[in-house]
Formats: C-alpha cells, sequence, structure tokens
C-alpha cells in the first residue's frame, strides 16, 4: 500500500540541530533487535502507520440518536476504529451541523484526559458555521445517556485512562497489540487510529467538504491533536492547546535535577515513533499553538521547541501569562478565528510578531525589541521576562516597554547572573464584532505571542551582561490592578481566588525576619483565606505543601493591615511553614477547601475586597 508518506520530504531548510537530533535517534536502535526469524518493529512514523490506511475499512456508522434544536441537527453515533486481536472496537461520538447544510467545513474535537464528548463544542462551531465531531475516546459515560446506549468499546485492547501506564509503554501485555517490544503497544498508537477514522467519518458525511477538516483538543486532546497532525495528510488547520509538547523524555539543559518521565522499553523506539518532535516535520497544515505560560502539561519551553521543526510558516502562537491550563477569552478566541482563516477563508491572522533579545549593548542590561505586525490595530503589547529555569512555576515579570515608530523595547535587568533569562510578548488586537467561544466570555479582543528567547547564564557572561536589578519590598501595590497574577472564578462573587507566583522570584522573594503584610479594605465583615504553595511543581526540590492562614477582616471604608510570620501558615495536617525561602505561589481565596475540612466561607458577605498594598515587614530587632 502507498501513502502520503511514500512521497514526503522535509524542505532543506528546515534540517535544523532538532531535525537532525530526529534522525540521529532513529540510528540508535540495536542492530540486532530484529532477525530474521522476527516481525518487523516499527522505527520511525512512516514504518508505525504504513500498513494503517484510515479508509479501507468500513466506517459502518450507527445512529443511536437524532435530534434538532434551533437550527443545529445532533445526532449520537458509533463508528467502526478497527479490529485488535481479533475483537472490533467502536467510538461513540457527538455530530452537529446547521441543519440542511451541505459541504461545509468540519472539525474533529479531542476532548481533554478525564472529560468525554462535548455537545457543547460541536453545538458551538455548528453554530459558527462547520460541522464538528467530538469523539468520545476516553470511553466515559456519554452525556444524557441512556441505560441501554452504546458507548466506546475498545475490545481486546485498552488506550483508555483506565490504563494509564499504556501511555509511555512499549512492552508486550494482555492489553497491547504486538507480542514482543513495540510503539503498537503504546495507548497513543490506538487512539491516533480510532481519532484518523473520526477523519473518515467526517470526509463521508454529505453536509462536510472534506478538504476542509481541521482538528483540535485540550490538554490530552492537544497530545492527540499533534499526533494526528503528523499522520493524516487529510487535516487542514490544527490548533492543539495545553498539549502536544515534544522532548517529553529529554532532561533539560537549564535545570538538569528535573528528571523527566521514561517510557517502559527503549527510549530511542519511543521518541522516534511517539515523541512529539517526531511527529512536527510531517505537519503540513496551518498550526496554532494555545497554550498558558506556566501549564504543566504542554510545557512553553518545549512547545517553541518543537514548533521549529514544523517545515512551513504558518504557525502562530498564543500564551495566556501566569495561568495553568487555563486561558483568558482574548487567547482562547484565536482558536474559532483560526479555523475561521484556513477552513472558511473569513479571517487573517498578522504575522507573528518580530522579536529579538539583545544581550551586549552600552547598558550591560539586556533589552527585548518588538515590531508586531501593524496590519490590524493593536490595542496593547506587553513584554514579560523571567530568571527562573522551571517553565512551570516561574513568574513572567511585566516590564517597562517605550514605543518608538511602529517598535516596543524594554529594558530587562536581572538581579544575578547565575540564572537564565527568558523573553517574550503578547500583542493584543481589537476584533470587528465580538466573538463568542465554548467555554469563555465574549470578547472583543484577541492576542497573540512573539517567539520565546532564550539566554543561558554562560551567554549572559559572554555578552557582558551585568546584574543591577535589586530586591524589592513591595511585592504589589496594586496600581496596576492584577497584572503580575491570575484569576479563577473572578466574576463569582464568593468563589473568587487571586494567585500570583511573583514571591518566587528573587526581587521579591521573603527573607528571615520578615513579615508578608496585606493592606486590605472590605465593606463586610468576613474572613480572608491566604494560601502559601510550598514547592509548586518542583518535586525536585522536596513535596508540594499548601500552608493556609484564615485572618478576619473587620469591613468598612479604612483598609485594613495584615501582618504574618511564616508559623501563622499551617497545613491541613498542622505542620506550619519554616520559611518563606521555597514558596512558590500565594493565592488570596474567600474559602478553602480541602480533605473535607472548610477555612473561610463560601457565602462571603458584600463586595469582593480592595486589595491596597501587599509587602515584606521587616520585624524590629529585639
Amino acid at each position: 500500500m502507498v501513502t502520503w508518506y511514500d512521497t514526503w520530504q522535509l524542505p532543506n531548510n528546515k534540517l535544523n540541530r532538532s531535525s537532525l537530533f530526529i534522525l540521529l535517534t532513529v540510528a540508535c536502535f540495536l542492530p540486532n533487535s530484529v532477525t530474521a526469524n522476527e516481525p518487523k518493529v516499527p522505527t520511525t512514523v512512516k514504518e508505525l502507520y504504513a500498513d494503517f490506511d484510515p479508509r479501507k475499512e468500513p466506517i459502518d456508522v450507527k445512529v443511536v440518536r437524532e435530534w434538532i434544536k434551533d437550527g443545529i441537527a445532533y445526532r449520537y453515533v458509533t463508528f467502526h476504529i478497527g479490529t485488535f486481536k481479533g475483537k472490533p472496537a467502536r467510538m461513540a461520538a457527538f455530530y452537529a451541523f446547521p441543519n440542511g447544510a451541505k459541504k461545509l467545513p468540519a472539525l474533529l474535537q479531542l476532548h481533554g484526559g478525564g472529560q468525554r464528548a462535548f455537545t457543547k463544542e460541536v453545538e458551538f462551531y455548528a453554530k459558527r458555521g462547520y460541522c464538528g465531531l467530538s469523539i468520545n475516546w476516553g470511553g466515559r459515560l456519554m452525556e444524557d445517556a441512556k441505560n441501554d446506549d452504546p458507548n466506546t468499546d475498545w475490545g481486546a485492547v485498552d488506550p483508555t485512562q483506565n490504563n494509564v501506564p499504556g501511555y509511555f509503554n512499549l512492552k508486550p501485555g494482555p492489553k497491547y497489540l504486538d507480542p514482543f517490544e513495540s510503539p503498537r503497544n503504546n495507548n497513543w498508537y490506538l487512539l491516533i487510529l480510532g481519532a484518523r477514522r473520526g477523519i473518515t467519518f467526517l470526509e463521508q458525511q454529505p453536509e462536510v467538504d472534506p478538504d476542509k477538516i481541521g482538528v483540535y483538543g485540550h490538554s490530552m486532546g492537544g497530545n492527540l491533536t499533534i499526533y494526528v497532525a503528523g499522520s493524516d495528510n487529510r487535516v487542514k488547520a490544527a490548533a492543539p492547546s495545553v498539549g502536544g509538547s515534544g522532548f517529553r523524555t529529554q532532561p533539560w539543559p537549564l535545570l538538569p535535577q528535573h528528571k523527566p518521565q521514561m517510557p517502559n522499553g527503549n527510549l530511542n523506539l519511543f521518541d522516534a515513533t511517539l515523541g512529539f518532535e517526531s511527529y512536527a516535520p510531517r505537519i503540513a497544515a496551518p498550526l496554532l499553538w494555545l497554550g498558558s505560560t506556566n501549564d504543566f502539561h504542554g510545557l512553553m519551553d518545549d512547545t517553541y521547541r518543537t514548533s521549529e521543526l514544523v517545515p512551513h510558516q504558518q504557525v502562530r502562537y498564543a500564551f495566556t501569562p501566569h495561568m495553568n491550563h487555563h486561558f483568558t477569552p482574548e487567547f482562547a478566541v484565536t482558536r474559532p478565528l483560526w479555523f475561521d482563516q484556513h477552513l472558511k477563508n473569513t479571517f487573517v491572522f498578522p504575522r507573528t510578531p518580530e522579536s529579538k533579545l539583545i544581550l551586549a549593548n552600552d547598558t550591560h542590561v539586556p533589552e527585548f525589541v518588538l515590531t508586531p505586525d501593524a496590519s490590524q490595530k493593536i490595542e496593547a503589547v506587553q513584554i514579560y521576562y523571567s530568571v527562573d529555569p522551571d517553565p512551570r512555576a516561574r513568574f513572567w515579570r511585566s516590564a517597562e516597554s517605550t514605543k518608538v515608530g511602529t517598535t516596543w523595547s524594554a529594558k530587562l535587568p536581572i538581579s544575578a547572573g547565575d540564572k537564565p533569562l527568558f523573553a517574550f510578548a503578547n500583542v493584543v488586537y481589537t476584533v470587528k464584532r465580538t466573538e463568542a467561544q465554548p467555554f469563555a466570555r465574549s470578547t472583543e479582543r484577541y492576542a497573540i505571542s512573539s517567539l520565546l528567547h532564550t539566554a543561558t547564564p554562560k551567554e549572559l557572561a559572554a555578552n557582558g551582561v551585568k546584574p543591577s536589578d535589586k530586591a524589592d519590598p513591595v511585592i504589589d501595590d496594586f496600581k496596576r490592578g492584577l497584572q503580575d497574577w491570575y484569576a479563577l472564578s473572578a466574576d463569582n462573587p464568593h468563589h473568587w481566588e487571586y494567585s500570583t507566583r511573583k514571591i518566587s522570584d528573587p526581587k521579591w522573594q521573603g527573607q528571615p525576619g520578615q513579615r508578608l503584610t496585606l493592606e486590605v479594605q472590605t465593606e463586610k465583615e468576613n474572613e480572608l483565606v491566604i494560601v502559601l504553595t510550598e514547592n509548586f511543581f518542583r518535586g525536585y526540590r522536596g513535596k508540594q505543601k499548601e500552608f493556609v492562614a484564615v485572618v478576619k477582616l473587620a469591613g468598612g471604608k479604612d483598609s485594613q493591615t495584615i501582618s504574618l510570620v511564616p508559623k501563622y501558615f499551617k497545613t491541613d495536617e498542622g505542620e506550619a511553614l519554616a520559611s518563606w525561602k521555597n514558596v512558590d505561589l500565594l493565592s488570596l481565596r474567600a474559602y478553602h477547601e480541602k480533605g473535607g475540612q472548610l477555612l473561610g466561607n463560601k457565602k462571603w458577605t458584600g463586595p469582593q475586597p480592595v486589595f491596597r498594598k501587599l509587602s515584606w515587614l521587616s520585624q524590629p530587632s529585639k
């Protein structure tokens, strides 16, 4: 069988160091691992799918239920994935489209871990003029399912989260395909086949234009998006979110104490057949990376590193600052706009902002220079930088920028020369009309990100960079609002939560003998919960722990000053915080609930508090 891989050629100008790494890993397999009497183990992405034709077997669609609501037709369906170890496997899904439509662009939605197929997703895009298919690859109970409704059934294999070790496995076992070490024994391989059969379902529907199919997913669905886009040339646009960043098994050069997860089997074989960095060079579709700067799963640094391997220039980035696994509306909206551009031709994204990090200059202070595409109205530009080598826990400082003509620049002072420097920028544009989104507020803005720039301590020293920044006892005076914070449930009068990683930055880190001091005003009597998280996603430094303090707020028109020493913060088990040294995250909340214990109150009284000043106050000597 001839597949599209047989004619694939990597453009010469994209054979960079990362591409060479992929090619070399393939050559690292033991030469005697396969003999004439043993089946051949796939050792490349091309070989892994060489015997799989997603169109070959009948899709065998069965409609469980169908209905029409507000002009949208919905179907609860199942379809044939394939036969594994002699048993058939079927996928359950929701399919939706504008009733009576013909030849519309279509989207395959891939849910995240612990989730299931979403009617809300297919409904949103159907109202936007798309056909949508949301597959239930994880096998959880379908929405509004009746007792006898069929669900996803993988038969003799199990790539769901009931078999978590399978996502890093190559070894044989009862729920795996091959009786020898093979990438076909990995969960992702089976999920990729199921998702690609979903594309076959879409291209066979009369409502769908088979030449205009896109794919997207969040978290584990983001992983699948990269896998599918890199293995199926029917994908014409892709938009993964917080997933699909490569080099998961490789050490972090700037953080050697971090230990990557190792596969159960040959490392080189895993990387060459299941590493996202091995799929990126095969992606032909325009690609939008939707992320959050502090994501635990779709690592920002590795996302950019992986994107360097995509052999075309139709790549954009949209990273929400300070957040983990969430997006603010101006970033979330980039996904539907991306599909509007590449599947409907009704929108045009600006170019990725031109940026450069200048290390060598007369001031010995690094400078970031940004020239965004000004073809659309620019509402705001924000330049960020950090000195923390851990992408999950780093605090992104907001640099003060100056605009000259169409270029923004900002100085990036550092306080020590033994830490790396990271910098990027976000550019916010206006849209012509208010844009709705499935799981976020409507917005009249959208934001895209520049490339990420990194300088090692060695590079900083070689270019004459000198430490010039000083420690600052004022963590925040809130004159810029919550710019250095992220909010969860900000619109909820009772469940709001505001968090910052600012106190993990050497500039604002607490020192021995200092008290954490907060000036706050609230109209009514309440309890404010302050949570300090130690070793946040820094398992290499120690166990992650939450230390909580609850303070009484008197209420009234005047501000109240709260001043706390470490021992006031305690875990659920009663352990007191020893020092500020390893605190990575500070949260101000209406309440804290863990292990059945409630601190604070789920019924906050009156308006949310007004925060005036957060600072470190030195204790007077005795």
